[in-house]
């Protein structure tokens, strides 16, 4: 198992004492962060953006056959979703039949950069998440 330490420690504090520190009450009934993270990272989302990220434009039946297992309906809706928060922009030619390509915008970019940092580390830890849970079923 991977060790953290005491300077990742002190710098995590120190990060979330900014954030938590700065929020009022009010703020803490509308948590803006609950709000960008809910949308944003649910599963879906997440992959959609991935694969935005590794195809720089893609068509929605393409996605949805990179997103396995994501319905038309739940697609289009995190589709919406996506472009009202700008993470991709939405570009619809006048043909027929009508074709619509997706990519992301500089903001989803810069998301992006996020996720795949996420995405390394489950890598990196995705062993020990998998030995946690096989000790926790033994208990």
């Amino acid at each position: 198992m991977k060790t953290i330490t005491d300077n990742q420690k002190v710098r995590a504090a120190k990060k979330l004492k900014k954030m938590f520190g700065q929020m009022d009450r009010r703020q803490m009934e509308y948590c803006p962060i609950r709000d960008v993270m809910a949308l944003a990272s649910d599963k879906w989302s997440i992959l959609i953006i991935l694969y935005l990220g590794y195809y720089p434009v893609l068509r929605f039946n393409q996605l949805q056959k990179k997103v396995y297992g994501i319905s038309n309906k739940v697609l289009s809706e995190r589709l919406k979703i996506l472009e009202s928060d700008g993470y991709l922009s939405r570009k619809m030619y006048a043909e027929v039949p009508i074709r619509v390509e997706y990519q992301l915008t500089d903001f989803g970019h810069s998301y992006l950069d996020k996720l795949i940092d996420l995405t390394e580390w489950i890598t990196t830890y995705s062993d020990d998440v998998i030995a946690n849970r096989a000790k926790y079923q033994r208990q």
